[in-house]
Parts: C-alpha cells; sequence; structure tokens
C-alpha cells in the first residue's frame, strides 16, 4: 500500500507539473511537410482591437513569406529537410505604454533552418492609440535628420550604454568599432527602439534600442539592449517629447527588456 501511495503522489507532481500544462494556442499558425510556423500575441495586446489586428496581419505576413521560402528551400535541395521541416515562432509583447497613448511592443522572432544553430531575431513596434496606426519616434524630437545633432547625440549614447553591458557580461573585447559600425545616426538604421518604461506613471524614463545577436557582438554573446535616459535627449525634445518622458528606469528594467 506504501509503494501505491508513493506512485499516486508522484503522478500527482508531474501532473501538476508546468511540463504537462498545455501549450498556448498561437493566433495564427502553418504547418506543413516543409514548416512548422507559429504567432502569439500576448492578452494586453488582444485586448485592444485595432492593434491585434495590425499585428495578426504583419505576423500572418511573416508566415506566408517564410511557408515560401521553405518550399522554394526544399525544391532546390530536398536533402536539407532530411531532417524534418523547418520550425519558426513569433510573439508581440508589450513592453510600456506611455501617456496611455503610445505603445511599445517587441517582436521576437525564432527560426531554426537546420543550419549550425538556430536563430533568433528582435524588432519593435510603437503604436499610436489614439490614431489607431504605427508611428516612428519622430514627433518627440525638433529634428531627426541622419546624421543630424539628435541622432549623434543618441548613437553617442547606445555606444556608451553598449560598452557598459559588454563589461558586465566580460565582453569588453567585443566593445570595438567594428562591432559597432551598424549603429548609425540615422532612425532607419540606430537599431529597434521602445520607449522604456518609468518611475513615474504615464512617462517614459528615455529609450531602449534592442539589438539581436549578431547585431553589436557574436552570436555566442546573444542579445543587448542599450538605455538611454531622456536627460540625454532633453535638448533635443519637442514639446510633446517634454510632456511624455519623465522619471528614472525601474529597477529590473534592464532583464524585463529583453
Amino acid at each position: 500500500m506504501g509503494t501505491i501511495a508513493i506512485l499516486s503522489a508522484v503522478a500527482a507532481v508531474a501532473l501538476a507539473s508546468p511540463t504537462f500544462a498545455a501549450d498556448p494556442k498561437p493566433d495564427a499558425a502553418i504547418k506543413n511537410r516543409n514548416i512548422e510556423a507559429r504567432v502569439f500575441l500576448d492578452d494586453k495586446i488582444k485586448a485592444d482591437a485595432a492593434l491585434a489586428a495590425d499585428c495578426l496581419a504583419d505576423g500572418r505576413k511573416w508566415l506566408d513569406r517564410n511557408a515560401a521560402d521553405a518550399a522554394a528551400s526544399r525544391k532546390e535541395d530536398p536533402q536539407l529537410f532530411r531532417d524534418g521541416g523547418w520550425d519558426f515562432e513569433r510573439k508581440y509583447s508589450i513592453r510600456s505604454v506611455v501617456a496611455d497613448r503610445y505603445v511599445s511592443l517587441l517582436r521576437n522572432d525564432y527560426m531554426d533552418t537546420h543550419g549550425a544553430h538556430p536563430n533568433s531575431d528582435v524588432n519593435t513596434i510603437l503604436w499610436d492609440k489614439a490614431e489607431n496606426k504605427r508611428i516612428s519616434i519622430r514627433p518627440f524630437f525638433g529634428e531627426t535628420a541622419d546624421g543630424g545633432p539628435t541622432m549623434k547625440a543618441m548613437v553617442k549614447a547606445v555606444i556608451a550604454s553598449l560598452r557598459i553591458e559588454k563589461k558586465k557580461r566580460d565582453s569588453s573585447e567585443t566593445a570595438t568599432d567594428e562591432w559597432f559600425k551598424g549603429v548609425e545616426p540615422s532612425l532607419l538604421k540606430i537599431g529597434a527602439v521602445t520607449l522604456a518604461p518609468s518611475t513615474e506613471a504615464g512617462k517614459s524614463s528615455g529609450l531602449t534600442f534592442h539589438y539581436p545577436p549578431y547585431a553589436v557582438g557574436p552570436y555566442a554573446e546573444g542579445e543587448y539592449v542599450a538605455f538611454v535616459p531622456w536627460e540625454t535627449l532633453k535638448p533635443y525634445l519637442t514639446a510633446e517629447g517634454a510632456r511624455i518622458f519623465g522619471g528614472a528606469r525601474p529597477k529590473g528594467d534592464a532583464d524585463e527588456a529583453r
């Protein structure tokens, strides 16, 4: 009887384990012999119909494009698929909501095409709830010309932050101009940006720039996030920028941003 009780207890623990929990259902998916790909939206995104529709349309385009690439790749070299099809996953999640209007999202991708190792990517979306559309950070700054004062100040602050992050990881040997050459003084080339949360309600403490593996360091170093406090950018802010920025970066945000 003791043995049965022990076995029953083990079974109960096993069934309660997260491993046995049902996997969340993707919000969009493609599955065939070439590829299995999934898209997930977090619950906060789903609560906003316009934002959810935008993310879902974006995600479905991504699914279709990768399914077409997988089919073409199999046709060209079937041997690449001897161990099965490709495996892709994309997750959309809200990083911050500022002034109850500007929503920053992270878009994280996982890709396994049976290469030397799987890969990952990160990008961002800035959504204007008042206008129900994607925007850039341009409205918060007086000028954002390529190579202009604002963008040069941003690049300088981004690289300073990346050097600090690399030092924390004992990766100072890759904190070089060669690795940072892709961070250019241009809104389209400086890196994927989000409005960082703040200790002050409704405000943003600055900008966070998100870099996937290989962008500013070798694959083994993984993803990097650079933080630029709003005070650094204060001279370049518009009235709207001055309105939405304030406070300090919350403790622990450096971990949550990844």
